[in-house]
This record gives structure tokens, sequence and C-alpha cells, in this order.
């Protein structure tokens, strides 16, 4: 089209370009057809690939399961020395508040004394946290056990599970 132009039109060949882009048939998309036997090897070959990516994917879900099962499992044995400690933590926040009031040598109202302590144990009990804790461990398991097991879930309760170990960290 663009040498027909040239003959009939005098012009430059980006104008002429534009010209025969608008005459019938000025591009064309042929299409090459498959044959049965060529789409079969290539539907085979994705099958395959398919095939070898589920396998992959779940031989990969199986280990970051197992590796979830024991760390889940580490966390539980260290929630259950908290457990152990805690009495003794209570304790030492008891002691230490009342060797501070020993170190002013002021007498204290022992019923103020004993509603201050009273407070500050409160503040510090885990009790609350320990049991959520545990909760949000043992869920953990069942819904990377369960067969429809959802990444998004298992990370949103791996948020909760960091909250309370967090608030446990902090309180303690």
């Amino acid at each position: 089209y663009i040498k027909q132009l040239k003959d009939v039109v005098d012009g430059d060949t980006t104008e002429l370009l534009k010209m025969a882009i608008r005459l019938p048939d000025a591009v064309t998309t042929e299409r090459d057809e498959i044959d049965e036997e060529e789409w079969t090897l290539i539907a085979n070959g994705i099958n395959d690939a398919i095939s070898k990516i589920v396998v992959y994917r779940g031989d990969e879900g199986g280990i970051l399961k197992q590796d979830f099962t024991e760390r889940i499992s580490k966390l539980k044995s260290l929630l259950d020395a908290v457990i152990t400690m805690d009495p003794e933590r209570i304790e030492g926040v008891r002691s230490r508040l009342e060797k501070g009031i020993a170190d002013i040598k002021e007498k204290v109202d022992e019923n103020r004394f004993e509603q201050e302590l009273v407070y500050y144990i409160e503040k510090f009990d885990i009790t609350e946290e320990k049991v959520r804790l545990d909760n949000h461990l043992d869920y953990f398991l069942k819904a990377l056990n369960s067969d429809d097991s959802n990444g998004k879930k298992l990370g949103f309760i791996s948020q909760e599970i960091g909250r309370e170990i967090n608030t446990i960290g902090s309180k303690s």
C-alpha cells in the first residue's frame, strides 16, 4: 500500500503509513490452527506441570505443618514453664514492695499498703493471658490440622499468640 500511495501522493513515510493502515486488509492477523495431536501434547504438558505443582505444594505444606507443630509445642512447653514460675514472680513483687517500704523507713498504713499491693499484683497478674495463650495455641493446631487449613486464619491466630506473649512479657 505504501508503494502504491507513493506513486499517487507525494508525502513523508509516516503520513503514508497512517493512510495505508486505514486501507482494507492492511493489517491482518493470521492464525495457525493447532491440530489435534499438537493440542494433546500441549494439554498433557500443562496437566503434568499442574500435577507436579500440586505435589510440590503438598510436600511444602507438610514440611511447614511439621515445623509449625514443633514451634507450637515449644511455645506450650515455655508457657508451662511460665505457669510454674508465676507464683514466685508474684511473691517477688510483694517482697520488692515490702523491701522498698522498709528502705524508706516510714511507718505506713498497713491497710493502705495491702490495698496498693493488691492493685500491683492485679496489674501484674497474667492468668488471663496464660489461659488465652493456651487456647490460641490449641486453636492454631486445630486449624492447622483441619481439612480446610487456611493461611490467613493461621496468620491471624499467630498474631493473637504474639499479642499474648508480648502482654505476658510486659506484665512480667
